[in-house]
């Protein structure tokens, strides 16, 4: 691998950018840059800066509106749900923020056998899901990384009626070039990793010891992914440690160092704000907190700025604040979410075990059917990833709008799949009339594509994609 770790993140060009925006942007300088943005074609560091001084309602009320038009014209309706599988709270790092760091004694360790994760997607599968993310602290049990390939595979081995999980993807610490091969031939679909925040100073102050203490191999950590061919990769930041302003350029100069390198950036960024977790003042205070409007702006921003990268909204956020993101930009969504190894068996989170505390308890048909009820089809798809479109393949057929043709059927066929198989009665009847009015409204080539798939599924076929 190239030698790229001082040359990924130049803070220096930031700084000066942000000294240079200071004051709010005016009403043309903004719709310049939205009409920029309008073209699809994403935007540059500058136009970015402007962006996040906008301050006014009616400035606000625009950038909103434009990311809004952006969203529905690549994603159109589409909503990703998927829920995370926490096999393990074992973790040897401190990171002041997170009640998983190595000294906090008020967290009860605990690393899920085979059979015990099993049982984890044994449940998940009865509630629908077909997608999760593996997630696990950054220590392993006696059989080290070869745990967490263990742990893909029993996932995946794990059937229950007509449910199974399609598609694994993981976010675990990051890994040498020949383990992430390992986990390339495992099948799993994105690799997840967040910087936390990219402020080099910052990031000294809040990870105190451990592997992850070491910004430069943990930020090249998507290089070394990508050339063990895992081209399907996720980013992030944790909002809150440091200025919001600094963070989404700096995370900027990241993709565009991966899109340079490999021609094509990450297929997903995540959007967490710091929450409160066991044993971490600063998680209760944040250095730099977000407030709701600010959020709000980041993720308006981000679609603009990468309109074909999906964005994840987690549970950590209140189902009001998940909602009104949605229309912002935000394309894929956690659902029933546990963030404590054994949790779903549990029935809860256990405070002394998870990672940080949740802002939105609702479980899985619940957020089924308030998404479904706002005019969003709830999408279980994972066709791309046997289909081998992903990464520079994927983007290939999004950039001319080709993807729709894909997702939109796949989408309402595993959105039927979960209202016959696991729906509740309510769900059941405003998915089905939400997919009346869908394909109504579909161009005749989809239409056609989803009515012969929709028919497959009403006959008592599963796992039917195009």
């Amino acid at each position: 691998m190239k030698n790229t770790t001082y040359s990924i993140i130049a803070e220096d060009k930031i700084e000066r950018l942000l000294d240079i925006v200071r004051s709010p942007a005016d009403s043309l300088q903004v719709c310049d840059v939205l009409s920029k943005a309008k073209e699809l074609n994403g935007l540059d560091a500058n136009d970015i800066a402007i962006l996040s001084t906008i301050n006014t309602p009616d400035l606000l009320s625009e950038l909103f509106d434009a990311a809004k038009d952006i969203k529905e014209v690549i994603y159109g309706r589409r909503m990703v749900v998927f829920a995370p599988l926490y096999i393990s709270n074992l973790c040897q790092n401190e990171c002041l923020y997170c009640a998983f760091r190595a000294t906090n004694k008020e967290v009860k360790r605990r690393a899920l056998t085979q059979e015990e994760i099993a049982r984890e997607t044994q449940i998940l599968e009865k509630q629908g899901h077909k997608r999760v993310l593996l997630v696990a602290g950054e220590a392993y049990p006696q059989r080290g990384f070869q745990y967490v390939l263990d742990a893909v595979d029993t996932i995946y081995a794990t059937k229950t009626g007509n449910g199974e999980i399609r598609r694994v993807n993981v976010n675990v610490a990051p890994l040498t070039l020949d383990k992430f091969k390992q986990l390339k031939a495992a099948n799993i679909g994105t690799y997840q990793l967040f910087q936390e925040t990219y402020h080099r100073p910052t990031y000294s102050n809040v990870h105190v010891s451990g592997k992850k203490a070491d910004y430069n191999w943990r930020i090249t950590a998507i290089d070394r992914a990508m050339e063990a061919g895992i081209d399907d990769v996720g980013i992030g930041i944790l909002f809150g440690l440091c200025d919001w302003r600094f963070e989404i350029l700096a995370m900027m100069q990241h993709i565009r160092h991966l899109e340079k390198q490999f021609g094509v950036g990450p297929h997903t960024i995540s959007v967490p704000r710091l929450e409160p977790a066991t044993g971490s003042d600063m998680s209760a205070h944040p250095p730099q907190p977000v407030n709701d409007t600010d959020f709000r702006k980041i993720v308006a921003i981000l679609r603009l700025a990468v309109p074909y990268t999906g964005i994840i909204m987690s549970t950590r956020e209140t189902p009001k604040m998940r909602q009104e993101t949605f229309a912002l930009g935000v394309s894929q969504i956690s659902a029933g979410s546990r963030t404590n190894p054994g949790g779903y068996a549990e029935g809860e989170d256990i405070e002394n075990e998870a990672q940080f505390s949740l802002g939105d308890h609702r479980s899985l048909d619940e957020v089924i059917y308030d998404v479904a009820k706002m005019g969003y089809i709830p999408s279980f798809c994972t066709g791309c990833y046997r289909l081998g479109r992903t990464g520079q393949d994927f983007m290939d057929l999004a950039k001319p709008g080709l993807i729709k043709e894909h997702c939109d059927p796949n989408a309402l066929s595993t959105f039927l799949e979960y209202l016959m198989d696991y729906g509740s009665r309510k769900t059941k009847a405003v998915g089905e009339d939400l997919i009346g009015r869908v394909l109504d409204e579909m161009k005749p080539v989809p239409r056609e594509r989803s009515l012969v798939m929709l028919e497959k599924v009403r006959n008592g076929r599963r796992d039917v994609f195009c």
